[in-house]
């Protein structure tokens, strides 16, 4: 990963990324959150099922 600092007044401002990293950074991130999320709710008691579980039961009910 190459990155570029900015530099101001000889504080460290911010950071250049190439977008292939920022995109691999974000992808990450999102990851990150949903292990965080799941680790959560498993230490909650909550019952944990799998996505397309979850997705299954939604489709199959009928609002109207």
């Amino acid at each position: 990963m190459k990155e570029r600092v900015k530099i101001s007044d000889g504080n460290r401002i911010g950071v250049v990324l190439d977008i292939k990293d920022y995109h691999r950074l974000l992808q990450e991130l999102e990851e990150l959150h949903s292990i965080r999320a799941y680790d959560g709710a498993k230490a909650c008691g909550v019952e944990v099922i799998p996505f397309e579980q979850a997705v299954m039961g939604i489709e199959s009910y009928n609002l109207c």
